[in-house]
């Protein structure tokens, strides 16, 4: 009797440890079954959850754990599982929209290393979540770099970078990341190529090409009156929403702005952080003084309450903090 307690004590000391070593298993686990609805936009979730380090860079996350963890879950999968689960939490669709061509990895080994691994290929690249009430946003998680764990030293990590982009900047980012890797191809296949002429209808099937991608790249290097940068995009939300919420009669409105340009995220430029932060007091506001907007809204009171404490946690932001108070 005495020696299956002392076995039983000991498999629950063994269980124990290795909860401990495995901190990120047994927190992820709840990301499946913990309510998303507290969160207003994915970048919300995204400074929350501390996907990225606080001062915003890339995270390491082990891809491949040792003989030890073989059967833990990579964490690298971790931020887009979150925001999968946030994205079909307000009923949207959750996709791939470019895979990643691991660009941002400036090291051929480190490249070629992370490409050979699953756990790297399906949680990396630019996803895009189409939501039933029509806002749609996308977030890219792309490597940095590659070494071994600083926290398990029998694992190897990668640093992600998890942030919300619009549209236009998923497709210059990837086009160009594209057209980065298939010219590091063509450079490494040169030297295995024949120092031998080329027939006459392949140079002139060459020269056809060569004229169609110069007019491909003279009607992209037209400038177009058209095209709104990101930030200017945020901006004009932004300011329709102050003015449909002044005025009183198109709150809703209001409310629908301040929402697109929260779910921006913290672009860069000099006024990006002061124009994602106040958004997302107007927001606030929305969310607990505008019944017309949050009766449409799930916990409306706990998701101004989360933007809140974003804001003044993360942005020190001063009227985050006194609506914060007024709501106590």
């Amino acid at each position: 009797m005495i020696e299956n307690i002392c076995v039983n004590f000991k498999t629950l000391l063994l269980m124990g440890s290795l909860t401990l070593l495995l901190p990120g298993c047994a927190s992820i686990g709840k990301s499946s079954s913990e309510s998303m609805n507290r969160y207003a936009s994915a970048q919300e979730l995204i400074d929350q959850k501390n996907l990225n380090e606080s001062s915003g860079g890339a995270k390491e996350y082990v891809y491949v754990w040792g003989a030890k963890h073989a059967d833990a879950e990579p964490q690298s999968l971790y931020p887009r599982k979150y925001l999968s689960n946030y994205c079909h939490s307000q009923n949207g669709s959750f996709s791939l929209l470019h895979k990643s061509t691991l660009s941002l990895v400036k090291d051929a080994k480190s490249r070629n290393t992370l490409a050979a691994h699953s756990s790297i290929k399906q949680g990396v690249g630019a996803y895009q979540c189409a939501q039933k009430n029509g806002q749609r946003w996308i977030v890219s998680i792309e490597p940095v770099s590659e070494s071994r764990s600083s926290q398990f030293t029998d694992a190897r990590a990668v640093r992600l970078k998890t942030e919300i982009i619009s549209a236009d900047e998923a497709r210059r980012f990837y086009k160009n990341s594209s057209a980065s890797g298939n010219a590091s191809k063509k450079a490494a296949a040169a030297p295995a190529a024949k120092n031998t002429a080329a027939p006459k209808p392949a140079v002139k099937n060459l020269d056809v090409k060569d004229a169609e991608d110069k007019k491909e790249t003279a009607e992209t290097a037209k400038p177009s009156s058209a095209a709104v940068t990101p930030q200017q995009q945020q901006m004009k939300y932004y300011v329709a929403a102050r003015r449909d919420l002044a005025k009183g009669q198109t709150q809703v409105s209001g409310c629908q702005n301040a929402q697109k340009a929260y779910n921006y995220g913290k672009l860069h430029g000099a006024n990006a952080s002061n124009v994602y932060a106040d958004s997302g007091v107007l927001l606030a506001r929305c969310l607990t003084s505008v019944p017309a907007y949050n009766r449409q809204v799930p916990n409306a009171r706990a998701k101004a309450v989360g933007i809140l404490q974003n804001l003044s946690k993360n942005y020190n932001h001063a009227g985050a903090k006194h609506m914060l108070n007024q709501m106590k």
